[in-house]
């Protein structure tokens, strides 16, 4: 199956919206940023536009963490212009296009031939975002990918691995059924290995913080024996603050359980790590393995002591 890659050129689309009224900026927004991924949004339920005014929609959410609408004035040319150049489009192109050719090469089936990516630029004043240091990624739904960031000196030269990252998950759940029961377990696993397939291609030095902000003893005294437990837990209302850790729980309304800022991110690194050592499975294989047989491999893992990010 031949595979087509297509960049939503945001940098373009910003630069149309600072040129319109404050009055037709959203809509602006709504249709030419957000609406080429119509399909995602269909696919995760998030309304395309409010029931009500003030109701939750594809602008509530991508506010969260992205410069809102409204906000897209000539304020944000220095940043506009970080992601306008040829060269950094060209390099998420080859970003995207080498992780899916790594699966290609490697014999994993691609369900899904056409995909569609964008970056978009994050609201410097998101908690959320602050927390990852500027920098994230939305990829679990095949064929759509789309990075954000502030731009400067620590999230440009991460957004390849951001992409790879995002690619990953990508290609997993072309593979493995989402539903809605997901358990914590799969979510572990998801992140886990998107984040050891960013690495193999982009190495550790461009680890995402939701790595390196956590130390291994943190890793082995709090975040280990509080997730082992709680690996058949399902309900993203119910591993949500594993996932992410109590800070961005309280952010998002979910209730706190005791872990700091992306626990299961971390921990699922370390986790797939362990894994792909211990049985030399390739990571492309790794990514289509369901979470169960990934689990019953590691069960020595939560109760080893982890000692570096090896």
């Amino acid at each position: 199956m031949s595979v087509n890659i297509t960049a939503l050129r945001s940098d373009q689309i910003y630069r149309n919206i600072i040129q319109a009224a404050p009055a037709e900026k959203q809509e602006l927004y709504r249709q030419e940023m957000l609406s080429p991924f119509m399909g995602k949004w269909n696919i995760q339920h998030i309304p395309f536009r409010a029931q009500e005014p003030g109701g939750f929609d594809v602008i509530t959410m991508n506010n969260w963490m992205n410069i809102a609408p409204e906000a897209i004035t000539s304020d944000i040319n220095e940043p506009l212009a970080a992601i306008s150049t040829a060269a950094f489009w060209k390099q998420c192109q080859e970003a995207v296009e080498t992780s899916l050719d790594v699966f290609v090469k490697e014999g994993v089936t691609l369900n899904v031939s056409d995909y569609l990516y964008t970056i978009l630029l994050g609201d410097p004043d998101s908690p959320m975002l602050q927390m990852n240091e500027g920098i994230s990624g939305d990829g679990g739904i095949p064929g759509y990918i789309i990075a954000n960031l502030v731009p400067n000196a620590y999230t440009l030269p991460r957004i390849p691995s951001v992409l790879a990252h995002e690619c990953n998950h990508n290609v997993r759940y072309q593979h493995i059924q989402w539903n809605p029961g997901i358990t914590l377990g799969e979510m572990v696993v998801s992140e886990g290995l998107a984040e050891n397939f960013a690495t193999s291609l982009y190495g550790e030095e461009l680890l995402g913080p939701w790595v390196t902000k956590t130390d291994m003893h943190t890793l082995n005294t709090i975040i280990k024996p509080k997730l082992k437990d709680q690996l058949d837990v399902t309900g993203f209302d119910q591993i949500h603050a594993y996932l992410y850790g109590d800070e961005i729980a309280r952010m998002q309304n979910f209730t706190p359980v005791g872990v700091p800022y992306a626990a299961g991110y971390a921990c699922g690194y370390h986790l797939i790590r362990y894994y792909l050592n211990k049985t030399g499975q390739p990571i492309t294989e790794a990514t289509i393995t369901p979470a169960s047989v990934i689990l019953a491999e590691t069960k020595e893992f939560w109760h080893e002591e982890t000692l570096f990010h090896d």
